[in-house]
């Protein structure tokens, strides 16, 4: 297994694969009948490649954060999928300049030399996204390389998206988007230094920060927790967004981990977002807030004891 960050000189064992080609954020059922269809084609071989910074990062730098998966977990989820080897395709001005035959050319052909490309119904690619699934198979006739378009997967009736998963964590419906991913949505991050009130009122929290990570709508949520070096997950509350009783500041995701105190500074860690409480708001006193901390708490074992591992 392995993970290439270009198409551009690779040895000979990597080229000539059967690849999935696409974004790959959220790794949902679609995009996991995109890889299945490539594998078939592979005779059981795959090969995935996506994009790395995701194009609309670079059209939209300035858009707020939208990505589901960091790419380490991404592409941790496609090889544990049966990928062979994951090719991160740089987007940058070079690649947006490609026409879609120039695309096809020099990064399918000459670069990645593949055998057969699967894509989805609706995949587009080359300068102002000029081409379409009808082209990619065109160009594949004529260049030498096979083409499978995945048509659309239902998921509960409705289209299984990258999109949906954000509509729902973004409405606070973690349990919506774990049903389209086939998992729960994890937040992870490095434990940072924070204020540290939360130890003061017997609720010390480890704090991260979701950076370019999507961020799911503001509250608090039942929790499961993993820490770097662990293999067991732990319950816990936490509270996504900027404090409003203790002070603003950047969103940042606050984890109270039922019994357990150690110091974990600077240890990676993943969190499961289950199931969304309440909204934040924003107390009178700092005794209120610990009397609805500990009522949060207690509402957050509650589901978590009602809460599959995981939910299909």
């Amino acid at each position: 297994m392995a993970i290439f960050a270009d198409y551009r000189g690779l040895p000979a064992s990597a080229r000539g694969a059967s690849v999935a080609l696409g974004n790959f954020d959220g790794l949902h059922a679609g995009h996991r009948a995109v890889m299945e269809a490539a594998r078939k084609a592979g005779q059981g071989k795959l090969s995935v490649a996506t994009f790395e910074p995701p194009p609309r990062s670079y059209f939209r730098p300035n858009d707020p954060p939208f990505r589901i998966l960091r790419p380490e977990r991404r592409n941790n989820l496609i090889l544990a999928e049966g990928a062979d080897t994951v090719f991160e395709l740089p987007f940058n001005g070079e690649m947006a300049a490609m026409t879609d035959e120039g695309f096809v050319r020099q990064v399918l052909v000459d670069g990645l030399g593949v055998s057969h490309v699967s894509v989805g119904f609706d995949f587009r690619f080359g300068r102002g996204r000029m081409g379409n699934v009808a082209r990619l198979s065109s160009l594949g006739r004529a260049l030498g390389f096979g083409v499978s378009v995945v048509e659309e997967v239902l998921e509960f009736g409705a289209k299984a998206s990258s999109t949906a998963i954000r509509q729902a964590l973004m409405a606070g419906e973690p349990e919506v988007a774990a049903e389209i991913l086939g998992d729960w949505w994890i937040a992870d991050g490095i434990v940072e230094a924070g204020e540290k009130n939360g130890r003061t009122f017997g609720f010390p929290t480890a704090n991260i920060h979701l950076n370019d990570l999507i961020h799911p709508r503001h509250g608090v949520y039942a929790v499961r927790v993993r820490i770097e070096g662990e293999q067991d997950w732990r319950g816990g509350v936490a509270n996504f967004g900027r404090t409003p009783t203790t002070g603003l500041r950047d969103p940042l995701l606050e984890t109270f981990i039922f019994d357990y105190d150690a110091d974990i500074y600077g240890k990676w860690i993943e969190v499961q977002l289950v199931s969304y409480l309440r909204p934040e708001l924003k107390f009178g006193s700092v005794d209120e807030m610990i009397v609805q901390m500990h009522k949060d708490t207690a509402e957050s074992g509650n589901r978590l004891k009602a809460a599959p591992s995981r939910p299909n």
